[in-house]
């Protein structure tokens, strides 16, 4: 298992983790016996093609989906075992996503998108104000905090999504195929921001993609295969925690 054996240091680990789905003919293994221990401050990819579990172990470790078998900690938290309402306060507190779709809600603006975390967070206004505005000038979205989603591009709707994941400075962030719908210029301007935030902020990132520029970019890079890690690459200096 590559790094810390004790998922109290870890910003997330799986422990023998599987998810069989049940279907007809037959069950479907998604993901199998997979024991990963993320480091705080890390930036890895995971890689694979289409159904080799990438998306469903993100899922996981980001407790929205619960195991067959074995074990999630996030920031120390073991997943298994919690109940729904204590994933979701896990989820706010400790955990970033950002999704292939942008999952924005479009009858809020930009700005009311980003700060709705902050908000169940309980972050006070001033505060709240403060992140937001820093974080739409870094991203090159200043001026657009009152457009709704529908009047955004897609690489304007999915800087907003970054925004509302780290804004609240969780523990991890999650992306799921984030550069999947984006050109080639608007990929690189977004993986440089969360680059930035990943240095600045050591806030851990971990993708699921298929992407060259994001394995590229990222300093460990594990690829699945059939639900199994088939490699587990570091590229890249031991991170600052």
């Amino acid at each position: 298992m590559r790094g810390s054996a004790d998922p109290s240091r870890a910003a997330v680990h799986t422990r023998e983790v599987w998810k069989v789905f049940e279907q007809e003919p037959k069950d479907v293994q998604a993901v199998r016996a997979v024991s990963l221990a993320v480091e705080r401050g890390e930036f890895v990819a995971l890689a694979g093609p289409s159904g080799s579990g990438k998306t469903t172990l993100l899922n996981l470790m980001g407790g929205l989906t619960r195991p067959t078998r074995g074990h999630v900690w996030v920031a120390g938290h073991d997943l298994v075992g919690m109940s729904n309402r204590e994933l979701a306060r896990m989820r706010l507190e400790h955990v970033g996503f950002v999704f292939q779709a942008y999952n924005l809600l479009p009858v809020l603006t930009a700005y009311e998108n980003a700060e709705l975390p902050l908000l169940m967070s309980g972050v006070e206004e001033g505060e709240r104000g403060r992140r937001i505005g820093e974080l739409f000038e870094r991203t090159g979205l200043a001026g657009l905090e009152d457009r709704r989603p529908g009047k955004l591009s897609g690489g304007q709707q999915q800087r907003v999504a970054v925004i509302r994941a780290v804004a609240s400075r969780p523990d991890l962030v999650l992306a799921d195929e984030p550069t999947a719908n984006l050109d080639s210029v608007t990929s690189d301007a977004l993986l440089d921001i969360m680059e930035e935030l990943n240095r600045e902020l050591h806030t851990t990132f971990v993708f699921a993609t298929h992407d060259p520029r994001v394995m590229e970019r990222a300093r460990r890079l594990i690829h699945l295969v059939d639900g199994v890690v088939a490699s587990d690459e570091r590229r890249g200096p031991e991170p600052d925690r």
